[in-house]
């Protein structure tokens, strides 16, 4: 999919279809460090294509985050292939490819990681996102999330926005 090596997502909608699929994997990368990371950019100008997935490596386990339409997330886990070059865009303006740059997520490199957490978004009134999923990982040094931003993803230091239920994935939990 999108011309990426190895990518073939399974998306799912709603904290129980999430949770019951992916718990016991997040959960245990608690005490693992964040080695590397890879978001897509363009060549010919730097920019991140968000509908890409935003690939973690934690010691060697590499967890790949992409959200789709107004609520799907799709977690893979060591499927995704950075090294090899993104194909199939030949009739594009421009040139996807790997980036291990990002000013977000560069200073959580070599931290370990204490704890993640599903995060669904429950605001006070109703709107479109309402039950999407974003993924927190929390360091010792601070925390980013994952998160839907309506066809794509986005990246957010810090705490979240207080409208976000935040469901906690303890180690040595089960599905």
């Amino acid at each position: 999919m999108m011309g990426i090596s190895g990518f073939e997502p399974t998306f799912l909608v709603g904290l129980g279809a999430v949770r019951e699929n992916h718990r016991t994997a997040l959960a245990a990368l608690g005490g693992r460090r964040l080695t590397g990371f890879s978001i897509v950019r363009f060549a010919e100008d730097g920019d991140w294509f968000a509908d890409c997935p935003v690939v973690l490596d934690f010691d060697g386990v590499q967890v790949e985050i992409c959200h789709w339409k107004l609520d799907e997330l799709s977690i893979g886990w060591n499927s995704i292939d950075t090294r090899a070059a993104i194909s199939d865009w030949e009739s594009f303006e421009l040139t996807p490819e790997w980036s291990s740059a990002d000013e977000r997520l560069e200073p959580f490199v070599g931290q370990e990681l204490r704890e993640v957490a599903l995060l669904e978004w429950r605001p006070s009134s109703h709107d479109l996102a309402v039950g999407t999923i974003a993924v927190e990982f929390v360091f010792d040094a601070g925390r980013f999330h994952i998160a839907n931003a309506l066809d794509e993803n986005s990246i957010h230091v810090g705490d979240a926005h207080p409208e976000f239920a935040r469901h906690r994935l303890d180690r040595g939990a089960r599905a």
